[in-house]
């Protein structure tokens, strides 16, 4: 068994320390996501399958597509779900050890779809017209 000295643990320990290295911040905002997308699932569900006074008609998601407490809820909904996606994603791709080119090349691919998404996902919300066949 070898004993280890202080500056070996210390340089050690300082590698974890490293954020940018470690992808602790990644990590964190995984969790953080996770557990928004989790309450607003949540509370998704209990408010538009559990109250009746939500409808389940067209006229009833034009009305609350009005409100813009819906209109902020569905916005975070979709971008907190992208991203957390798109970490999940970019986790996996990392985990195959790819060379650069490709591991780079797929992460562009993921990052540009995201944003197109999301932007759809933003513009239907915030340009919803109830009158547009």
């Amino acid at each position: 068994m070898s004993q280890e000295g202080p500056q070996q643990g210390a340089s050690h320990m300082r590698s974890y320390t490293r954020s940018r290295k470690s992808g602790a911040p990644g990590w964190m905002l995984q969790r953080i996501t996770g557990v928004a997308l989790i309450i607003l699932t949540i509370g998704h569900y209990i408010w538009m399958h559990y109250n009746p006074a939500s409808g389940h008609d067209f006229s009833h998601t034009a009305e609350r597509l009005k409100q813009p407490v819906f209109v902020g809820m569905y916005i975070l909904f979709v971008t907190i779900g992208m991203y957390h996606g798109i970490q999940g994603m970019w986790n996996i791709v990392r985990d195959f050890k790819l060379r650069k080119s490709i591991t780079w090349t797929i992460y562009g691919i993921m990052i540009t779809l995201a944003i197109i998404f999301v932007g759809i996902g933003i513009n239907t919300v915030l340009t919803f017209d109830p009158n547009m066949p």
